[in-house]
């Protein structure tokens, strides 16, 4: 792993910065191609990008704080400057909603906005995981003897630390302790390479799809699908019928997805009669 990519003069570069940095680079350029074939100012992508950006890291953290109030209100100060710790759920609710009012201020449809950039938010995401998986920050899963299971023990969040809270894999290792060097399932590429995929699913169809909101439906869908399914390899807590709390949100991205596409080709198929 190489949390860090380089140090000189007092400057160092992360590999997570770096990469969240680039993702959001690629995703603005993605929009700004969409905005312009929408026929809508290339600038009001740049707008959306940095609005995206900071409410999309606020609602991580914020979402990060509560889902680890007990060590929040230890050490409250340190949990709020830390670098980590950032949940996407949170950035995600947070940006949409704040992208949905400055959309409404410049009477755009939200929808428009939503369709152009569900593309570039696949994309981005998946690149950003590189970061995550770069970093070694938990973002990993469970213990693993496949040929592509990966060595954290130099991430910034090792295994003997990332698995203490999770008896079914330290009762599996001598005195409960899982040794850092320990191979595990490399997460963040799996969804790397997912989300690469469902993007080209998008950036195949943006055109053909062409009723306001179904691509914006079908990134809910696929987004919710890919983090459903990589979840299952992932050591987060399980909080219902075996699920964790992103598999939870994960299923209600799914559904609203489904229910807002074929509401919409419902729609079409009464305009048509």
């Amino acid at each position: 792993m190489h949390p860090i990519i380089f140090s000189f003069g007092g400057i160092t570069i992360y590999s997570f910065g770096l990469m969240m940095g680039i993702s959001f680079l690629i995703g603005n350029y993605i929009l700004t191609k969409e905005f312009k074939r929408k026929k809508l100012h290339p600038d009001l992508a740049s707008n959306i990008t940095l609005i995206a950006l900071i409410a999309g890291v606020s609602g991580s953290k914020f979402l990060y704080l509560l889902e680890n109030w007990s060590d929040f209100t230890r050490d409250p100060f340190g949990m709020i400057l830390s670098p980590g710790g950032l949940t996407f759920y949170g950035g995600f609710i947070l940006a949409t909603i704040s992208i949905y009012f400055y959309t409404k201020k410049k009477k755009i449809p939200f929808m428009m906005i939503a369709d152009a950039a569900g593309p570039a938010l696949l994309l981005a995401y998946g690149i950003a995981r590189i970061g995550c998986h770069l970093a070694g920050d938990g973002d990993y899963g469970f213990p693993s003897t496949l040929p592509w299971a990966t060595d954290y023990s130099n991430g910034t969040y090792p295994p003997s630390a990332a698995f203490r809270n999770f008896p079914e894999v330290t009762s599996l290792f001598p005195n409960g302790v899982v040794p850092d060097n320990t191979l595990c399932h490399p997460t963040p590429i799996y969804e790397t390479i997912i989300c690469s995929l469902f993007f080209l699913i998008l950036w195949k169809n943006r055109e053909k799809w062409n009723i306001q909101g179904q691509v914006f439906y079908a990134y809910l869908v696929l987004a919710g699908i890919e983090r459903l399914f990589v979840e299952f390899f992932r050591l987060n807590p399980r909080l219902l019928f075996g699920l964790s709390e992103a598999q939870i949100i994960a299923i209600i991205l799914i559904a609203a997805g489904t229910i807002g596409w074929n509401s919409l080709k419902r729609e079409e198929k009464l305009t048509k009669s």
